[in-house]
């Protein structure tokens, strides 16, 4: 059976804001011809996941046909445990981004405003228009997180104000006093939503993920994920922490069995391997010091990241783009992200295992004197 090319006018029609959304770009995960390549693309952990969870994981097969623990209650545990949260106030979902968008779901509606950080996570743009809501853009100011800005875009539609922090693509973050000073700021009726999916690699004093301002608040939202330190993309696993306010409508629109059982299995075991997370955070620290040495050496921008990749700002001197860059990194079995357009100088690379590292410093440098070479 097929189904003959039709008008989309003579089918059903989508939501207007529907229309007005640009599909979700993901990472380039593979480069024709290489088998392997090396993706750092999409800010994965090199590392993997530790041995705890892939255990805990291999060990759910024996419950596949039962319906997971809608309630959570062994994960929400685990997680308030090692955080120090209440998990009365502890929800978790497929990914992070599912939590953001049940919040959206929650608080936004037709003629409503979300207002985003320039860089800001594009699946927060996508949620709002959904729903038939108003994104407005605040610009960022020095590659970080303009609270300023934030504040004089805040009108009487606005209802959600997500914010990436530590941000990207910029690997940057805004300390507490700034994000309590935003939070004072607000009418009761905005919903600040802090994504902390970097949070666990930053171990500056003046970095703080927001969970003391949710339990003395009842319009602050902090969402994490265990994608990233924890290595457990693939299984779509995060949590959120909210007040009891929030926490009603939230579990009024979410579905029973939204994490999977193995998902919750792993994570639980992640997140009580403390010992693999410190490792992991020590491993990104270390990298990133040495990668940013290495290409000041090389006459390239490298902007100081506290998450697990780091952002090449090429100067204008050199007559080349991120996309140049990007293309000679392929050429080698390299996958990073440009993170603009064609003419773009900005080029996002995940930190990576000792040897891939290794592969990318020995790249760009081959890069840069292929560019002088050219001179």
């Amino acid at each position: 059976m097929s189904f003959e090319n039709k008008d989309i006018e003579s089918g059903p029609i989508p939501r207007p804001g529907i229309q007005r959304i640009a599909p979700y770009v993901q990472g380039k995960s593979d480069i024709a011809g290489v088998e392997s390549p090396i993706k750092l693309s999409s800010n994965e952990s090199s590392l993997g996941a530790s041995e705890k969870a892939i255990e805990a994981y291999k060990s759910a097969h024996l419950s596949l046909h039962r319906y997971p623990d809608g309630d959570q209650i062994a994960l929400r545990q685990a997680i308030s445990e090692v955080h120090g949260l209440d998990a009365n106030n502890i929800v978790c979902g497929n990914g992070s981004d599912e939590l953001i968008r049940l919040v959206t779901r929650a608080y936004v509606g037709e003629g409503d405003e979300v207002l985003v950080s320039e860089n800001g996570f594009h699946m927060c743009r996508i949620h709002a228009l959904a729903q038939g809501g108003d994104v407005v853009v605040a610009p960022e100011s020095g590659d970080h997180l303009d609270i300023d800005a934030l504040l004089q875009r805040v009108t009487d539609k606005t209802r959600l104000i997500p914010l990436a922090n530590p941000n990207n693509p910029t690997g940057t973050f805004v300390t507490f006093d700034e994000i309590e000073r935003l939070h004072r700021s607000l009418p009761d009726r905005v919903v600040l939503l802090l994504d902390g999916a970097y949070a666990e690699y930053v171990s500056d004093d003046n970095f703080n993920s927001g969970a003391k301002l949710v339990e003395h608040s009842e319009n602050v939202v902090m969402t994490r994920t265990f994608s990233k330190i924890h290595g457990l993309a693939s299984l779509r696993i995060g949590w959120a922490y909210l007040s009891p306010t929030m926490m009603d409508p939230i579990q009024r629109i979410r579905t029973p069995f939204n994490a999977s059982g193995p998902a919750m299995a792993a994570a639980e075991a992640a997140i009580r391997d403390t010992d693999f997370v410190q490792n992991v955070a020590e491993h990104n620290a270390r990298w990133q010091l040495i990668i940013r040495n290495r290409l000041s050496e090389l006459g390239l921008y490298v902007l100081p990241s506290v998450t697990n990749f780091y952002l090449i700002r090429f100067p204008e001197k050199m007559d080349i783009t991120a996309m140049h860059a990007a293309e000679f990194l392929q050429g080698r079995g390299i996958i990073p992200r440009p993170v603009g357009g064609s003419e773009d100088r900005e080029l996002r690379i995940t930190i990576g295992s000792d040897h891939e590292n290794g592969k990318v410093l020995d790249a760009l440098e081959a890069f840069v004197a292929k560019y002088h070479s050219s001179d």
